[in-house]
């Protein structure tokens, strides 16, 4: 699929739902938010409580007799979650807690992992420096390569992770080849660069799918989240068993605050495309090397000798951790958020810039780049 291809496939609109005639544009509005029953408020209040009275013993309304468990503020956004996916929601208080309640709830003691070659160090490091000590054994696999994958494939492989577009090379997988090639084995998309607006791996044959919403789907760059979406029941109830186990889940005001940001994603998604494509094209002309765009979104990369230099010399372009929110950001990953990569397979190269173009005017965000490339 080339650059063109990727772009009409994810432009905010394109696809409809696959029940009734809503399209994601539509649902991001509206997913999750019922008017409050008490007063009519269009947006339900924030549940701000540790916990809920009891009429008698273990009698309660719903799900809700302590917040670890459930509160209606989490829930919504649980329910909007599952819609954009397409599959049952559960939110996280980060996506590292997402990711490991899903690896948990797949994966025993004795298991083995197929991850990225390239992919965020965080998950790396989650496998190789925690997980890997209760026994979990992994392989490094380029999964452009569908062959490479079943090569890698063991008897006792349970689940292929994936990144499309991959952190922080922004190689792009093919999913329903991924998962057509990891025969019983779960797979479990990482969909945070991507997002439900361009693509919903559910779909394309994937298990689960994961997100930080820290990042496009909250998009503002103001709550730290995660949440996890699965395909089908009995791997839902799972997640929502590990998630009240380990208690890794996020406050009302947090969850408020993703679901808030939901309702603009389709708009900030072919925003941040416009911008990515606006810079990328400036970075090729300017004799950067190897620029890589995916073809949507925001998340755009190159390579430069100058590479700390210029992250440090850019004003629009904030030099900071994280991705997907509005204003736009720059980082050296190998410095960065890839240290616990370096001496593996996955680790990056170090004149490796990583850009993350917010929803400024792209005439401004590429002045600031020409600026500091010009040192």
């Amino acid at each position: 699929m080339n650059d063109a291809d990727q772009h009409e496939t994810g432009r905010a609109g394109a696809r409809p739902r696959t029940k009734g005639e809503r399209r994601l544009d539509t649902e991001v509005v509206h997913a999750g938010l019922e008017p409050d029953p008490s007063y009519g408020s269009v947006i339900p209040p924030i549940h701000q409580t540790s916990t809920f009275r009891q009429p008698s013993p273990g009698e309660f309304a719903e799900a809700f007799d302590y917040a670890r468990s459930a509160n209606p503020t989490r829930a919504a956004l649980e329910r909007a979650l599952g819609v954009l996916e397409g599959g049952l929601g559960s939110a996280f208080a980060s996506g590292m807690a997402a990711t490991h309640a899903v690896i948990t709830a797949i994966c025993e003691a004795g298991d083995h992992l197929i991850l990225p070659l390239d992919l965020y160090g965080g998950t790396y490091r989650l496998v190789d420096k925690v997980l890997a000590g209760f026994g979990l054994s992994y392989d490094l696999v380029d999964q452009r390569d569908p062959e490479a994958i079943r090569a890698a494939l063991r008897e006792n492989t349970k689940l292929v992770w994936v990144e499309s577009p991959t952190n922080p090379l922004l190689n792009v997988v093919d999913v329903a080849a991924v998962a057509e090639a990891s025969g019983e084995a779960a797979v479990v998309v990482d969909n945070t660069f991507a997002t439900p607006i361009v693509q919903r791996p559910l779909e394309l044959g994937a298990t689960a799918v994961v997100h930080s919403t820290t990042k496009y789907l909250g998009g503002h760059s103001d709550v730290v989240g995660g949440a996890a979406i699965a395909g089908e029941e009995r791997l839902h109830e799972r997640i929502r068993f590990v998630q009240n186990s380990v208690g890794a889940v996020p406050g009302p005001l947090d969850c408020f605050l993703v679901h808030r940001g939901l309702r603009t994603l389709a708009l900030r998604v072919a925003r941040h495309t416009e911008n990515g494509r606006a810079v990328s094209e400036h970075l090729r002309s300017a004799g950067a090397d190897d620029v890589r765009w995916p073809g949507f979104g925001g998340m755009v990369s190159f390579r430069h000798p100058r590479a700390a230099e210029i992250a440090a010399g850019t004003e629009l372009f904030t030099l900071a951790e994280s991705l997907g929110g509005v204003e736009s950001l720059i980082e050296v990953p190998k410095a960065m958020t890839h240290q616990s990569v370096e001496d593996s397979a996955a680790a990056v190269p170090p004149d490796l810039v990583r850009l993350s173009c917010g929803i400024e005017a792209a005439e401004d965000l590429v002045a600031d780049l020409e600026r500091a490339l010009a040192g």
